[in-house]
Order: structure tokens, then sequence, then C-alpha cells
């Protein structure tokens, strides 16, 4: 069984999409582990704040098919193949880490804004702050105290979620 950690954001329809997502992984990943609610400023263009966080779930797919899985929940909640990397989102869910797995295909592990994106690794470092970064060899908690917290501004949102079912 694989643990792994996938980034949740969204700027369009936030709380909607957030939920959906929520309960879309929770029947795939489940438990899920949630981190704290984040609401953060668009990066790389002009665009209305995002809700993010990091959820913890553990997996019996291969990283290929936890992939497509990630694809198809963005699908089911409006986001379209093809779509702009710096633009709104319905729901962007990236893989940020798949156990200690280093790899660049088909996807880059550990996803490289783990290390440059405070919407990543605070909530990330909150869930793990123990892993030790494959790559650079520091703890995610490591991590996130040198990180530049004057570069991105983050606001924790008071969040509750409660998962529609339970899956068998």
């Amino acid at each position: 069984m694989a643990t792994v950690y996938i980034s949740l954001g969204s700027n369009v329809d936030r709380e909607i999409h957030t939920r959906s997502g929520l309960d879309a992984l929770h029947r795939y990943f489940n438990p899920l582990t949630l981190s704290r609610l984040f609401e953060s400023e668009a990066i790389g263009f002009d665009g209305s704040p995002f809700y993010n966080m990091v959820i913890k779930g553990h997996t019996k797919l291969a990283l290929e098919q936890v992939l497509v899985l990630l694809k198809g929940i963005e699908s089911a909640n409006g986001r379209r193949p093809g779509d702009k990397k710096f633009a709104p989102r319905t729901l962007d869910l990236d893989l940020l880490l798949y156990d200690a797995l280093v790899t660049r295909a088909p996807v880059v592990l550990p996803r490289e804004e783990i290390l440059y994106n405070a919407f990543v690794l605070w909530p990330l470092s909150e869930l793990a702050p123990t892993f030790i970064h494959p790559q650079t060899g520091d703890s995610l908690a490591s991590l996130w105290q040198q990180f530049d917290k004057q570069s991105q501004t983050l606001t924790p949102i008071d969040f509750t979620w409660k998962p529609k079912y339970d899956p068998d």
C-alpha cells in the first residue's frame, strides 16, 4: 500500500470544488488526512484567490493509475485537458509524493512545487513534518522553517469537511 500526498487547489467556486474534490478522493484514497485549508493569491497570473490544501491518502493503485484518476476527478469538476497552466481552476489535483519515489516520468516526483510554493509546502509540512525530501535530504518541517515566508502570503481558512459517504 502506497502513501500519497495530493495538493488540491481551486479558485472557481472554491468551496464547491474543494468539497467535491475531497469527496472524490475519499472514494479512492480512504482514509484521508487533511491539512488545514489556506487561501492564497494567484501566482503567475491575475486571478481570484485560491483555496489550497494537501491530502494524505493510501492506495494500492500504481502510479500511472493514480495520475489517470486525478485527471478524471479534475475533468468531472469542469477542468478541460489543455487548459493553460497559469489560469483560473475549478479543481487542480497534483500528486506531490508517492511514497519516497523519485522519478521524471510519467510525472516528476517529488513534485518540484514542494520547494517553491508556500501553498504546497506549508500544508504538506503539517501532514508530514518528519518526511525527508528524497532529493534535498531535509525534513519537510525544516524546508518550511527555511522558506521565505514573506514571498507568498497564505491565510488559514476555517473549514470543516465530512465525507458524503463511506466507501466499502
